[in-house]
């Protein structure tokens, strides 16, 4: 993606006029303008206050993925794979609905170490798939190498990037409660636009009630998560045909203490 569309989307999404970004960064509202169509880019003197006013990094403004270290950083950097190795039970029903009669365009968002990725490489899928987690990508890469399957790995951070290539499936677990509310619409509008006609989206998102206490590991400040409400996935996906769309409570020890979750399973095809 380049500048321009980033700033556009950036401004759009905190609602904030061309003529007020303008001001804050003491330029013309013509020169907003001409940033977004493509036409000339700003100084790069302004780049820090103009990445700031937005509310990202520099890095994020100029297309790159973040560098930060993550907390999963921490949870991949040992040789073990921290989810295990058996692919996510959603695998089997795309497999059911799309089977690879032909190589299907699939996209793992938030892939973690590779094992939903790889799993679907091995069974004839065409796979993409991203982490903001370095150290998950290389671990990713290697599992990919041992099982002689090629997947396109890159890092990446779901609130930053933007799909440019049509998918038959985009697929993604446990990952979109790191999605501020207000990215939310045009994340998903992205995600929408890129998958092909009667094509899927297969998407669980954690889901909070209030009879269940936060999780351990969700209780981090430093993770910014923001829970999904029940009902609010489908909300987004309501002119498309739902095939699925269910609740479900589970056990989990992922933090080392038990806890539970509740998650919205989800499965939509775009029908036209």
């Amino acid at each position: 993606m380049n500048i321009g569309k980033i700033i556009s989307e950036k401004r759009k999404n905190l609602g904030i006029t061309q003529q007020t970004l303008a001001e804050k960064l003491h330029v013309s509202f013509q020169a907003i303008s001409k940033w977004e169509n493509g036409i000339s880019h700003p100084d790069i003197e302004l780049l820090p206050i103009l990445a700031k006013t937005l509310n990202i990094s520099i890095d994020s403004l100029l297309g790159y993925p973040t560098q930060s270290a993550t907390e999963y950083d921490n949870h991949y950097a040992g040789k073990e794979y921290y989810w295990g190795l058996q692919p996510n039970r959603l695998l089997y029903e795309i497999m059911q609905r799309k089977p690879p009669i032909k190589p299907y365009k699939i996209l793992d968002i938030g892939c973690g170490e590779g094992k939903d990725a790889v799993f679907l490489a091995k069974n004839g899928y065409d796979v993409t798939a991203f982490d903001i987690s370095e150290k998950g990508i290389r671990k990713a890469k290697t599992l990919a190498d041992v099982h002689g399957v090629t997947v396109d790995f890159f890092k990446a951070d779901i609130k930053d990037f933007r799909i440019e290539t049509d998918y038959d499936i985009i697929f993604s677990s446990g990952v979109f409660h790191y999605i501020p509310q207000n990215l939310r619409q045009s994340i998903i509008n992205n995600l929408k636009t890129h998958t092909r006609v009667n094509g899927l989206n297969i998407i669980n998102v954690f889901v909070g009630k209030p009879f269940i206490p936060p999780a351990p590991d969700m209780e981090k400040k430093e993770l910014h998560v923001d829970i999904w409400k029940s009902g609010e996935l489908f909300t987004y996906y309501h002119d498309w045909h739902i095939h699925k769309s269910e609740e479900t409570i589970f056990n989990c020890e992922s933090s080392g203490i038990a806890h539970k979750h509740c998650k919205n399973v989800m499965i939509a095809e775009k029908i036209m």
